[in-house]
């Protein structure tokens, strides 16, 4: 247990309005697991996850996402589709959860040792927010922040801008003086790839990623051998540009 045994807890979002690729997190990867089981079957694998969340909407189309994640016997948090950083607030609330890891369901092949480095970090630096996502050394799609609910409790109260409201993290990006932001870094520079899921082709490359590493879990360096054995696999999403939210 970690910082005075208080509970860690990985708040995953998922919504099927996307608007790139829309109903993505239950697209099958495989024959049996939908992107979002792929997510929660990565995060599974982490050490230090002691409860998996949910967070998804109150609207019509994502009961689907509650039915699914009942049967599998995972919590399902609902609230507002455009408020996320409520949203978050109002999940971490309802389940006591004081550490919190946010992990989107974007990204399905998300590496569980990079999840407990960012926690790890988190409790060394003794930081309000740990996060490979802005200093990006890490390829996209292994994105992994870790903050407190004290301070997510502070964004939740302060944060006015739409940007800081839509997305759950942006308010601790804007006010780096109120808090300490530890930035976790790769040893080497791998933040050209990209294996997140946000339009098609990214997609259809992670379903080949899939079908070429018979193991469980997936992690960042089995993608990386197999996407520099099989450079041609890069073309598939090469001309898809990252959405940033900065």
């Amino acid at each position: 247990m970690w910082k005075n045994d208080k509970m860690i807890g990985c708040i995953i979002q998922a919504r099927l309005g996307s608007s790139r690729l829309p109903g993505k997190v239950m697209q099958k990867i495989d024959d049996h697991n939908t992107v979002l089981d792929y997510v929660i079957k990565q995060v599974r694998a982490a050490k230090k996850i002691e409860k998996i969340l949910v967070a998804t909407t109150d609207l019509a189309q994502d009961d689907v996402i509650c039915d699914h994640l009942s049967a599998k016997n995972i919590e399902c948090c609902r609230g507002s589709s455009e408020d996320v950083l409520d949203r978050y607030y109002q999940c971490a609330e309802k389940f006591s959860v004081d550490t919190i890891v946010r992990i989107t369901a974007d990204n399905p092949l998300v590496d569980p040792n990079i999840i407990d480095l960012v926690i790890d970090k988190y409790v060394a630096h003794n930081c309000d927010l740990s996060t490979n996502t802005l200093h990006r050394t890490f390829p996209y799609g292994t994105e992994v922040e870790v903050f407190s609910f004290t301070v997510l409790e502070q964004a939740w109260r302060q944060a006015k801008k739409p940007s800081e409201r839509e997305h759950v993290t942006p308010y601790f990006y804007n006010n780096p003086t109120k808090f300490k932001i530890h930035h976790v870094q790769n040893q080497k520079n791998l933040s050209t790839f990209r294996w997140t899921v946000d339009q098609i082709e990214d997609f259809v490359l992670v379903q080949k990623i899939v079908s070429k590493i018979n193991k469980n879990p997936i992690l960042m360096n089995d993608v990386i051998h197999l996407l520099t054995k099989e450079p041609e696999l890069l073309d598939i999403n090469k001309n898809v540009k990252h959405k940033h939210l900065l």
